[in-house]
């Protein structure tokens, strides 16, 4: 669902918003929905102009709701990266199906993501069926993905399968987030269709992502580099503890632990002598740095969750 951001002032909170806003001023939630692996956390970073959502090769990275706050003149437009909608097979999946649905039933604008070097299936479909299901007259705009990644002659006929897909009134819109190649275009088009409305968040808001969530996240993304086949969905990360050094004002403590499921996937992820796990530390690090704008100790311990994806109890303790 969508909540107003936790650190709004009352006077927002009692007028639906900030209040110095112009008459005409445009605002409204817009969320990406396709199938996994679709380019969504990778056009969400580019609109945001921030690195605010993890990125892998591998499908069902993103695993929670990421708002992104893109403000511009007379608008204010926050976009919502999902998880991929998909047949689940484990009860993480379905969990994951089911927070994408509570997702855009409160929302303005739908961005409906294809990648460029896939043809649409059953799979885009059954997505679109959901959510006619359950926003019948929500505007729906077709985003085709991934434009570097094949030629002219793919994204056209993507184009108009897309454009056949989603009906003769559509708007489809092709893009290469990684190019930026009419990104511009895209947004223009989803403030079209929001309503007007207040300033949700402050201007310079670029996302209401918690600290020790992006931590989390930037580490699970260094430990998904060059996973294959069913590993990426067995790892989880937890932020232990984070506080300040107390021999060093300027460096902040930090204690993750990676979850896996089998005592075989942890010497995978461990590597030769634990230098896979010294690489995920050290690129991880670096990110943290970037990120929270001082000097980071980072401990990450791998320890095994039994079967979690299908764990109910264990999904509940990793905030599922």
């Amino acid at each position: 669902m969508i909540d107003f951001p936790d650190n709004l002032p009352e006077d927002a909170i009692a007028h639906g918003g900030f209040t110095n806003t112009p008459d005409g001023f445009k605002s409204g939630f817009v969320s990406f929905v396709g199938r996994p692996n679709t380019g969504k956390s990778t056009l969400t970073n580019a609109l945001v102009g921030e690195k605010i959502a993890i990125m892998a090769d591998q499908p069902e990275t993103t695993r929670h709701p990421i708002r992104g706050v893109i403000n511009r003149d007379g608008a204010q437009v926050i976009v919502v990266d999902t998880p991929g909608i998909h047949r689940p097979r484990t009860l993480l999946g379905e969990r994951l199906n089911d927070i994408v649905k509570d997702t855009f039933a409160d929302v303005d604008v739908i961005g409906f993501t294809v990648p460029a070097d896939e043809k649409i299936g059953p799979g885009d479909r059954f997505i679109l069926e959901e959510i006619r299901k359950t926003k019948p007259n929500t505007p729906i705009v077709g985003i085709v993905t991934k434009l570097d990644k094949t030629g002219k002659d793919a994204v056209g006929e993507r184009l108009l399968e897309l454009h056949d897909l989603l009906g003769p009134d559509s708007e489809v819109v092709p893009v290469s987030a990684t190019a930026g190649v009419q990104t511009d275009t895209l947004l223009d088009i989803l403030i079209e269709h929001l309503p007007e409305g207040p300033r949700f968040y402050p201007e310079g808001h670029t996302t209401d992502e918690d600290v020790e969530t992006r931590i989390a996240e930037l580490i699970r993304e260094e430990a998904l580099r060059g996973l294959r086949d069913e590993l990426p969905h067995s790892v989880a990360v937890q932020i232990d503890e984070m506080y300040p050094d107390p021999n060093n004002p300027e460096r902040t403590m930090i204690y993750a632990v990676l979850y896996l499921e089998r005592p075989g996937q942890k010497r995978i992820i461990e590597g030769p002598d634990g230098r896979r796990l010294s690489g995920i530390v050290h690129r991880a690090r670096k990110q943290i740095i970037d990120l929270v704008g001082q000097n980071i100790y980072l401990d990450v311990r791998v320890k095994i969750l039994k079967n979690w994806q299908q764990d109910p109890k264990a999904l509940g303790r990793l905030g599922f």
